[in-house]
């Protein structure tokens, strides 16, 4: 995901140790690399639904980034962890039903015994740029 104009993001997106790729923090992005809209709160800016589909589109940026850094999907023998941010608006409970528009679209690709993980779903009361979602990850990979 390209950073907005002036900011410098002094990380990658993925770094790669032996057998683990561990994937930075990304956000719903549309096919061009923009940041996705609708932009701000889930439960207050964007329903629920909405803020899974935002978690299904950084699951395909996510996807993106890591074919980008191991050549190929088909490496991937494994997803171990995901951490799931949602910007949440207060009292906003339904955390995990955003994230798993992430989950939910790494099985369908990965079938379960690949694409199963352990996972956490947060809320936070900001995420950069007003994005709905970040999530990280880590990854087997041979």
């Amino acid at each position: 995901m390209p950073a907005p104009p002036g900011v410098v993001l002094p990380f990658s997106p993925v770094i790669v140790r032996g057998t683990r790729a561990v994937v930075s923090g990304h956000g719903p992005q549309e096919p061009d690399g923009s940041l996705a809209r609708p932009l701000g709160k889930v439960g207050a800016d964007l329903t629920a639904d909405e803020g899974n589909h935002a978690a299904r589109l950084t699951a395909l940026g996510i996807l993106g980034s890591l074919e980008r850094a191991i050549g190929d999907l088909d490496r991937i023998t494994g997803w171990t962890r995901v951490f799931g941010m949602v910007n949440a608006a207060p009292g906003f409970v339904d955390l995990p039903g955003v994230i798993n528009g992430f989950s939910d679209l790494i099985i369908e690709v990965f079938g379960a015994d690949v694409g199963g993980h352990a996972r956490s779903a947060v809320g936070l009361a900001e995420l950069p740029f007003s994005i709905p979602v970040e999530i990280e990850c880590e990854v087997e990979i041979r």
